[in-house]
C-alpha cells in the first residue's frame, strides 16, 4: 500500500509522508513562512525569495542530510541545531523537533534521521 498524501496549506503539490515536518517557535516565524509578502515586508523581497526556496527544499527533503543548497551546516558549537543560507548574510537556524531527537552513538543528532524540525530563527546573528 502507498503512503497517504497530503496537501500542504501554502502549496499546490502533494506532500509525501516521509518529508520534513515544519514547525515554529513562535507565530510571527510561522507568518513570515507562511506570507510571501509579509516575508518580503520584513526580509526584502530577495531574501523573502530566497527563504521561499529554501523553505520548499526543505518540505521537498527526507532529511535535513538531504539538503543541498543553501550551504547547511551545523550552527557553531551546536551540534543540536542547523544553519542554512539565504542571502545577503541571512540565515534560517533550526532544530531538530522529535520527542526524542534520533542520535548517532557519540551522543550527536543523527541528522539523516530527523523528519521533523523547528525553525527557531531567521536572521543576520546566528554564527
Amino acid at each position: 500500500m502507498s503512503p497517504s498524501l497530503s496537501l500542504h496549506p501554502q502549496c499546490a503539490v502533494s506532500a509525501r509522508i516521509d518529508t520534513v515536518e515544519l514547525a515554529f517557535e513562535t507565530r510571527e516565524l510561522r507568518k513570515i513562512c507562511e506570507i510571501a509578502e509579509y516575508a518580503d515586508g520584513q526580509l526584502g523581497e530577495e531574501v523573502g525569495q530566497a527563504l521561499r526556496h529554501r523553505l520548499a527544499d526543505l518540505w521537498a527533503a527526507s532529511s535535513p542530510d538531504d539538503l543541498l543548497l543553501g550551504r547547511p551546516r551545523l550552527q557553531t558549537g551546536q551540534d543540536s541545531r542547523m544553519l542554512l543560507d539565504l542571502k545577503d548574510g541571512v540565515t534560517i537556524l533550526f532544530c531538530a523537533n522529535h520527542p526524542e531527537s534520533p542520535r548517532i552513538s557519540g551522543g550527536d543528532i543523527a541528522w539523516s534521521k530527523v523528519r521533523r524540525i523547528k525553525i527557531l530563527g531567521i536572521g543576520a546573528s546566528h554564527e
